[in-house]
């Protein structure tokens, strides 16, 4: 386990990328580690893509290039699709199985490609590979919106991770809302055993 990471957080508008990428940080923060994390979301308020970075371990800045990312955490399926060149030699995926269609899909003008060929893609390029199904997960846990607390938890109990389970759990207790506060810690649980 290396306290030096890149992670790569992509999905869309909607799902709480940004909210994952700031927990993250902060528990990784409060470890005692250097982290630095960016973010891109553009048209994320209306369903568009949402891309973020944390970079753990003392690096200077926040941007990840092609080739460079340790970890990807897909948050949408199709997204993780779109983030492997990103993926380092070596990286491993945590990835939603659950799609959010684009515009072009919904208007009938193309197609989602099928979770097992996401599945072959990520195969071809990724060390280790996980998925989860985040909108039941999210369900489960009283709100579709937990569903990344749930993946960040897959990824703390990985093991890929500097900080475990415990460490996140306690940055959702001090730093989740009290309204949704059970809601989370409920998709940490869940997040946790789905891997």
């Amino acid at each position: 386990m290396s306290k030096k990471l890149r992670i790569y957080l992509t999905g869309v508008g909607g799902q709480g990328t940004l909210t994952a990428t700031t927990l993250l940080s902060r528990t990784v923060m409060d470890a005692g580690l250097a982290v630095v994390s960016g973010e891109i979301h553009g048209v994320a308020q209306r369903g568009g893509v949402v891309e973020s970075t944390v970079l753990v371990g003392g690096w200077m800045s926040p941007n990840i290039q092609f080739g460079e990312a340790d970890v990807i955490l897909g948050f949408e399926a199709l997204e993780t699709l779109r983030a492997l060149p990103y993926l380092a030699n070596g990286g491993c995926v945590f990835s939603s199985t659950d799609f959010v269609p684009p515009p072009g899909v919904n208007m009938g003008r193309e197609c989602l490609p099928n979770i097992d060929s996401i599945k072959e893609a990520v195969k071809a390029v990724a060390e280790k590979a996980w998925y989860l199904p985040l909108v039941s997960l999210g369900h489960q846990a009283g709100a579709v919106q937990s569903g990344n607390t749930a993946m960040l938890a897959a990824l703390c109990a990985s093991g890929v991770m500097p900080v475990g389970l415990d460490a996140l759990r306690e940055s959702v207790r001090k730093y989740m809302p009290p309204k949704v506060l059970d809601v989370n810690l409920r998709a940490l649980e869940a997040g946790a055993a789905a891997i």
